[in-house]
């Protein structure tokens, strides 16, 4: 009886030992099955990789990771539409590791002026670009409001440049009109340019209080060709957890002479107007006459004479080299708050001529101006000449 108790009992050690062995051998396998890197082969598989990646990380991390995610598919993706911005996402982001994925989330985070860091403590609430966005009863995102309101307002109105750009700043405001407090959000603000009914324009920014400072929108962004009437649309969106607010500003005046201007032939410009006495005529334009004597220098000498006598206040040398029907009179180029009379000095960075012939020339010139209360502006100018009598004159002068 001994001895067929004793089998018994050492076939029932054998049949636990081998079950743990198999249950062992199963968690090794799985261990070793879990992805260390972003596998974006489908949908399902980002998720699954990403699970992976967030199961070695502790509490905290985990928490950062999922705000890292969130940063890359709002802002690191142009794409539009949940899936649309998943994909993108997956390719962004596939066969990188965790620490890569900080790394790139904070360059994004850094490109677009949002205030987050990977080292930084949790600052977004709950993310998870995977899941359905309810509140819960501690949702930072979950902002009571009744509407959102903007501002704008022009910056750098330089007496020679005018405004270089606009400041767009929205709030989230109450039933009064007054602006809703709080913080420890990522409210997902979106700014929209339209001209003329076309989307010119696209920015996104994340407002983490109500102190939120807004986008500076900057006239060189947008397209002159695309600009209509000189005039843009601005519309803005700030994404709460249960409501998107939104708000526009219609017939916004925009600067034409800081807007970016095309690359290439400078006759497709839309900028030099053909009916503009001060254009530049094409390269393969007839001249005006058949006796008019060939150049005697670079087109560049004269605009390098033109900035220099700037620089210098030479305001009476500088408007002798030029022959622009837009800067009329002396007194109107040398004017200090709607001409040249307010430079006080030019630092020139760069000059190279394009598109020159017999009879007209363009030359791109870019330089800091400083002007006499001291501030320092950058720009880049094509500057359009044309051959009066074998001297080059400066007959059209565009900021771009």
């Amino acid at each position: 009886m001994n001895t067929i108790l004793k089998k018994i009992i050492l076939k029932k050690v054998r049949s636990q030992n081998i079950f743990i062995f198999v249950l062992l051998t199963f968690l090794i396998l799985l261990i070793g099955c879990k992805k260390d890197t972003a596998d974006a082969t489908t949908t399902r598989t980002l998720q699954s990789s990403i699970n992976d990646m967030a199961s070695s990380l502790n509490t905290l991390e985990q928490v950062k990771f999922n705000e890292a995610l969130y940063i890359l598919k709002t802002f690191g993706v142009e794409e539009d539409g949940e899936m649309n911005e998943l994909t993108a996402l997956g390719k962004l982001i596939n066969g990188k590791k965790v620490q890569e994925i900080f790394a790139l989330a904070d360059q994004i985070a850094q490109k677009n002026s949002i205030d987050w860091s990977s080292s930084g403590p949790p600052s977004l609430g709950e993310m998870n670009i995977f899941g359905s966005e309810k509140a819960t009863e501690f949702d930072p995102n979950d902002i009571v409001a009744s509407a959102l309101n903007i501002t704008v307002i022009p910056l750098g109105n330089d007496a020679v440049l005018g405004p270089q750009s606009l400041k767009i700043t929205p709030r989230l405001v109450d039933d009064s009109g007054q602006p809703v407090s709080f913080s420890g959000a990522g409210l997902e603000a979106v700014l929209q340019v339209h001209s003329g009914g076309n989307k010119i324009y696209t920015a996104k920014n994340l407002m983490l209080d109500n102190n939120f400072k807004g986008f500076i929108l900057r006239f060189a962004s947008l397209p002159a060709q695309k600009i209509i009437d000189q005039k843009i649309d601005i519309t803005v969106s700030v994404k709460t957890t249960k409501k998107t607010f939104k708000m526009s500003k219609i017939g916004v005046d925009v600067n034409s002479k800081a807007l970016l201007m095309p690359a290439g032939d400078p006759v497709e410009n839309p900028a030099n107007d053909p009916s503009d006495p001060a254009a530049v005529q094409p390269t393969d334009a007839p001249a005006s006459t058949t006796d008019t004597p060939a150049a005697k220098s670079d087109p560049k000498a004269s605009v390098s004479k033109f900035l220099n006598n700037l620089s210098a206040q030479n305001l009476r040398g500088a408007y002798d080299v030029a022959d622009n029907p837009n800067w009329e009179s002396y007194d109107k180029f040398s004017n200090p708050t709607s001409g040249f009379g307010g430079v006080k000095s030019i630092n020139v960075k760069s000059m190279s001529t394009n598109n020159a012939s017999a009879n007209a020339a363009n030359v791109n010139a870019t330089y800091d101006i400083t002007d006499k209360t001291g501030k320092v502006t950058a720009i880049q100018v094509t500057f359009g000449l044309k051959n009066v009598n074998g001297d080059w004159k400066i007959s059209s002068y565009k900021i771009n």
